[in-house]
């Protein structure tokens, strides 16, 4: 005998899921004010990169300017440089640290043992988590002239020390050493969380037809993570012309002997606002960063897009 839902329970049960969407909306209220005030309020900040600021008549009284601060990037000197070492140097990070990274990730999951899996994932975050401030001295204690570790190794293997802070042409090699070991710990973590998640029993079916360990890794663990690295490659991409002021500003100690391997263009812009004191130059630069990495972003989605219309973002 068929049943017939009462209107009193239908009326309940529509106001306790009123209530249960109403309470996890209350929650994204503190997200909400926060995401507000920090990051679509300050946008009306945008105005100064148009504008020739004047402190004394603050961003609104100022007087227009049109472009003419986005120009200034490209007309100085230096500017084939630093956007060339930019581009350049987040092309190299890029590439070798997906490499790394995705290696990294799948030794680990190739290790027997969850505590010894916990104690090399502690040890290779922890140069992600210490600041750039201190990298630079560990850098300088490697590389000091006087009393450095590798000074002294060569001193003592009979060759003549090697002044690293006045020659440019060993730091497109430091730089990328640095940024790799700093910043590979954090990604093969997030690409190892890809990796356990990867469905055991096509390993299982991969091992029945006979696949080795390699060849288990080539045909289920890199097409697992495949989404992964895309969505990781693009996360970079969009950051193509930023840079880690730290790396290129705190690493080097500031030396203007080898700034043409590490002025970027953030380097450039904070130089350029501490002696000539130019806030609209400044945010004209930033804002310039942020419309470019949009169109890069854009424009490799679509290329994804193309090949694998499943593995784009949107």
């Amino acid at each position: 005998m068929a049943t017939t839902a009462k209107p009193g329970g239908i009326r309940r049960t529509s106001m306790a899921k009123r209530k249960m969407t109403l309470a996890l909306f209350s929650m994204m209220i503190p997200g909400l004010i926060y995401l507000v005030i920090n990051n679509y309020i300050p946008m009306a900040g945008l105005t100064i990169a148009f504008k020739k600021f004047d402190y004394s008549k603050g961003i609104w009284g100022s007087e227009w300017c049109g472009l003419s601060n986005f120009t200034y990037l490209f007309k100085t000197r230096d500017a084939f440089n630093i956007i060339r070492n930019t581009v350049l140097y987040n092309l190299v990070f890029i590439v070798l640290g997906t490499i790394l990274a995705v290696t990294v990730a799948i030794m680990l999951n190739l290790l027997r043992g969850s505590m010894n899996k916990k104690i090399y994932q502690t040890v290779i975050l922890i140069p992600y988590l210490i600041s750039m401030v201190v990298v630079s001295y560990i850098v300088y204690g490697f590389l000091s002239q006087e009393n450095g570790f590798l000074n002294s190794m060569i001193v003592s293997a009979g060759g003549e020390s090697v002044s690293w802070y006045t020659q440019s042409k060993y730091w497109p090699f430091i730089l990328t050493i640095v940024n790799l070991w700093k910043g590979f710990g954090y990604t093969s973590i997030l690409y190892y969380a890809t990796v356990i998640g990867i469905d055991s029993s096509l390993y299982e079916a991969a091992t029945v037809d006979g696949a080795g360990r390699w060849k288990q890794i080539w045909h289920v663990t890199l097409p697992g993570l495949r989404g992964t690295i895309i969505t990781m490659v693009l996360l970079n991409i969009g950051r193509m012309f930023y840079s880690d002021f730290g790396l290129f500003y705190q690493v080097p100690m500031r030396s203007g002997l080898i700034s043409s391997v590490t002025d970027t263009i953030d380097v450039f812009v904070y130089k350029a606002l501490t002696q000539l004191n130019d806030v609209g130059r400044a945010s004209a630069a930033g804002f310039m960063q942020s419309v470019l990495g949009f169109i890069l972003v854009f424009g490799a989605n679509m290329i994804i897009r193309k090949v694998d219309e499943e593995s784009a973002l949107f």
